[in-house]
């Protein structure tokens, strides 16, 4: 990354206070350091939390974000901040999925998306909702998310 890609970033190496809400989240990016090559970039986020836009309850999820970058590469501090803006967001499961998926897909263009949220039950029943962009390239090793089916208690 140059010196000035790194100046151009609000975020990273300064406090960055977490954003109120989704929609005023700053997703910042970056050149893709190998364009050349396409490679897979996993995220991983086990401690997801949104609200029930019914009850107001918190709703947790374990979330698994994986791209094949075409221009740019997201900032992780700026993603991190991103998905913590959703603590205080009222959606249901399949829109807070969808949404950072279509987020992600708009800011950065990769060549190939998907996300898996892996959603704790609410009402006794958990949720997992997909979504991917398309076929992935075929040349690029794309693992399983394995998390997990939800057991309850063993």
């Amino acid at each position: 990354m140059s010196e000035k890609q790194i100046e151009t970033l609000t975020q990273l190496g300064r406090q960055a206070e977490l954003p109120r809400s989704p929609a005023e989240a700053l997703l910042e990016r970056v050149s893709n350091p190998s364009p050349e090559m396409d490679y897979l970039i996993r995220f991983t986020c086990p401690e997801f939390t949104s609200l029930c836009p019914i009850t107001g309850q918190p709703d947790f999820a374990h979330l698994v974000i994986d791209y094949v970058p075409d221009r740019h590469i997201i900032e992780s501090k700026s993603l991190k901040l991103y998905l913590g803006s959703f603590r205080n967001h009222a959606a249901f499961h399949e829109a807070c999925t969808n949404d950072i998926a279509k987020r992600l897909v708009l800011e950065l263009q990769p060549k190939w998306l998907r996300i898996g949220g892996y959603w704790n039950p609410r009402g006794g029943m958990p949720i997992d909702v997909f979504y991917q962009t398309g076929a992935p390239p075929a040349d690029v090793w794309i693992p399983d998310q394995d998390v997990p089916a939800y057991r309850g208690r063993g």
